[in-house]
């Protein structure tokens, strides 16, 4: 069992996934993929057929590419690392911290897997991946991403504890782009595991990736921070910054084409004025009645 942490700092209990099914949705994918460049490339053969002998030759060579390197890297891109077979095995491309790839992952991988799947015929692949540990192909660990598998029944999700509330906002300003994903992984399964270590053996992990995580910021540690409580705050803060990155709103500008729509204004009906009604005479004052508790002198 592989304890990976997504972007989302929850731990996921993860198995890696191994050769057999990877190479049955690598075969799903290659049967897909070569399937598209045939039809195509006899569409190819028939459409340039007046031209000499170099350019077909070129359009060939540019629709391998496209259908064999530059597909299945779109694909990886925009679905986070699930294609076809790999959504039809249950597996999925992940990053070494658990998060979703990006296009510089998917076009490592790519890149190598042209020589590992397609021109040694998968042996490379298949040496590489029984040599490895967690099942990784080369493209694998160039890449920094591994295969995971996501159907695994009973899985429970275990969330990061929140920090302190006089902690909030406190780091906006705190530099975290030199922060190794290898970190992120350690501190966010220490944070999740916390209540469940010794005492005296988690406050020494908290202060020696403290330490650690203070180092790649080059910011001076806060003053009378627990060091449990500044990790709680730090990942917090990167929670809400990739949160803002996934969900910001396209900007619009001048010459996209686009333009904002106009906001209404809301038309509010005056209000006519009504005098108010003459007050009631009051009524006389009871004498008060006699009690069991006396006032206070």
């Amino acid at each position: 069992m592989s304890d990976l942490v997504t972007g989302d700092a929850v731990v996921l209990g993860l198995r890696p996934a191994r050769l057999p099914s990877r190479g049955l949705a690598i075969l799903l994918d290659l049967a897909v993929y070569v399937t598209g460049y045939v039809l195509i490339s006899v569409g190819l053969t028939m459409a340039t057929a007046s031209l000499d002998d170099a350019a077909q030759a070129a359009v060939a060579v540019a629709s391998f590419l496209l259908f064999l390197v530059g597909v299945p890297i779109a694909v990886e891109t925009l679905s986070h690392g699930r294609s076809l077979g790999k959504l039809a095995c249950g597996l999925r491309v992940v990053r070494d911290d658990g998060g979703p790839i990006r296009f510089r992952h998917a076009l490592v991988r790519g890149a190598l897997g042209v020589v590992e799947l397609i021109l040694t015929f998968g042996s490379i692949a298949c040496i590489a991946s029984l040599a490895s540990a967690r099942g990784r192909r080369l493209g694998d660990v160039f890449a920094g991403t591994l295969v995971v598998r996501e159907r695994v029944p009973g899985t429970r999700v275990m969330p990061v504890p929140p920090p302190p509330p006089w902690l909030a906002g406190r780091f906006t300003g705190l530099d975290l782009s030199a922060v190794p994903d290898g970190l992120w992984l350690a501190i966010r399964q220490y944070l999740t595991r916390m209540n469940q270590l010794d005492p005296q053996v988690g406050a020494a992990m908290a202060v020696r990736l403290a330490d650690d995580l203070v180092a790649r910021t080059g910011a001076p540690p806060p003053a009378g921070v627990p060091a449990a409580a500044f990790l709680m705050a730090v990942v917090h803060e990167r929670q809400s910054r990739d949160a803002a990155r996934a969900f910001r709103p396209s900007a619009v500008g001048p010459g996209s084409g686009f333009a904002p729509a106009p906001v209404p204004v809301p038309v509010v009906a005056p209000v006519p004025y009504v005098a108010p009604a003459p007050a009631a005479p009051a009524a006389p004052a009871e004498a008060p009645r006699a009690g069991g508790f006396a006032p206070p002198a």
